[in-house]
């Protein structure tokens, strides 16, 4: 024997005995035991995080199988969209590449090669741990199968009217030039400038004053709102202002939304780039004016001297005008929250673009029950109550990102932009009587991540 302990050699030949012998897999006698492990993302490699929570499930599967149980646990490794794709674009740009030099099927191909090297890693640490997983039922969330899968419960709750297409506000990142998730932007405090701008009224001599973290939205206006009951402007509701440097003119309007204390009191609304402002101008029924390219860059809504200016080019050029114009009222400082990118590091830009997404108000319901009438609970308790918070005021989910790396929608558009829904192109021939003439092209998005990893324990277990 060795004088001193050599945990490299002799843990990894242990390892190896077991794999061949098969003691991972179920045993095919006693009470069903199964642990589907949450797939660790091919961008590299394991953490300190997975060492941890994997030694728990470990612990669980060996007493388990010690029980005489008939135990599974389900490894496998996620695609991981945006992350993995942001990782292979920087190894491009290393080699002076990019992805359109490449093009999308190249790319993907490149895509491949790296989760097969991370995927390598991974699986080496997963052993080195010890954790005794099923390596025979190994899955990826990009498998065959497992993309059926994901093409199935698009097309099945497209076909419910659960899935639609339309137009709406999502987080845009000018970087990535993608949509992104809630929980993919970062809120930053940062020091910033409450600027106020005097918009003129259209009738008369006065003028109102609104204030602005983002002068430049200002091209994009189309109403100024007042709280009702703010007796300083009342007169002015129902009325026009000039809005400064575009030549039109935008109604003044009450809604409860403005905050009296708040900067003057009087706000711009701006419904295709706040989120916020998209709802007020829902509700009182205002146009839509995207003043923005996916690039953050001002686009040709906007008045020429602006046009291809970047936004925060656009914002100093803005301000300048207004100064020389006698509209910029003056500036203070003001600490605000910059919602970023948490990838790129980007401001994220309220953005109005055609998306994918899943009507979760029906879906919601029973999941709520299930937790109301205690069906399912949750360990500590008190998490149902940021549950139930999350749940109530849940709204429709995006699940279209425009990237390369992921689960292409299974959706195809003829040359009239008409959308048809399928599991394949022979398919949506069949189904709606297309004829061979007709010409067709798939949707250049892929799924959300967490559309297929939603799916994770199904898929993988059938």
């Amino acid at each position: 024997m060795a004088k001193d302990y050599q945990p490299k050699e002799i843990e990894s030949r242990h390892y190896e005995r077991w794999e061949k012998a098969g003691y991972f897999k179920p045993s095919g006698s006693g009470s069903a035991y199964c642990v589907v492990t949450p797939p660790p993302n091919v961008t590299g490699t394991l953490h300190m995080g997975h060492a941890f929570q994997y030694t728990i499930m470990d612990t669980l599967i060996r007493y388990h199988r010690m029980r005489g149980d008939n135990v599974l646990w389900q490894m496998g490794m996620d695609h991981a969209g945006i992350a993995t794709q942001m990782v292979v674009e920087r190894l491009l740009n290393a080699e002076g590449k990019s992805k359109h030099n490449l093009g999308r099927d190249a790319f993907i191909k490149r895509v491949w090669k790296w989760k097969e090297y991370s995927e390598n890693i991974i699986a080496n640490q997963m052993r080195h741990l010890g954790a005794s997983v099923d390596w025979t039922r190994n899955r990826f969330t990009m498998d065959p199968k497992l993309c059926e899968s994901v093409t199935e419960e698009f097309v099945r709750l497209y076909e419910e009217g659960l899935i639609y297409r339309g137009k709406r506000l999502v987080n845009w990142d000018p970087v990535l030039h993608t949509a992104l998730s809630d929980l993919e932007v970062l809120p930053h405090e940062e020091q910033g400038k409450l600027w106020r701008l005097r918009y003129p009224l259209a009738e008369s001599d006065e003028y109102l004053i609104v204030a602005t973290t983002r002068p430049e939205t200002m091209l994009g206006d189309t109403a100024v709102a007042v709280h009702p009951d703010d007796e300083r402007y009342q007169k002015f509701v129902g009325h026009e202002v000039c809005l400064p440097l575009t030549g039109r003119s935008i109604p003044v309007l009450a809604d409860k939304y403005v905050d009296p204390e708040f900067g003057t009191g009087c706000v711009k609304i701006t419904p295709a780039h706040d989120f916020n402002d998209y709802k007020v101008g829902q509700h009182h029924k205002l146009p839509l004016i995207n003043i923005f390219n996916e690039d953050a860059t001002l686009n040709d809504v906007v008045p020429e001297r602006y046009r291809g200016l970047d936004r925060l080019d656009a914002r100093n050029q803005i301000l300048e005008d207004l100064k020389v114009s006698g509209l910029l009222d003056g500036e203070d400082d003001h600490k605000m929250m910059v919602p970023r990118g948490d990838r790129s590091g980007a401001v994220v830009e309220p953005l109005l673009t055609d998306q994918w997404y899943v009507s979760v108000q029906s879906l919601a319901e029973p999941a709520i029950k299930a937790v109301a009438s205690s069906d399912v609970c949750f360990v500590p308790e008190n998490w149902s109550k940021t549950y139930f918070e999350w749940m109530s005021n849940i709204e429709d989910w995006c699940i279209s990102r425009q990237l390369w790396w992921g689960h292409r929608i299974p959706a195809w558009y003829d040359e009239d932009e008409r959308v048809y829904v399928g599991r394949n192109e022979k398919e949506v021939r069949e189904k709606y009587q297309l004829s061979a003439k007709t010409s067709l092209r798939q949707d250049d998005d892929v799924l959300d991540t967490w559309f297929s990893s939603a799916l994770w324990p199904f898929s993988t277990l059938g």
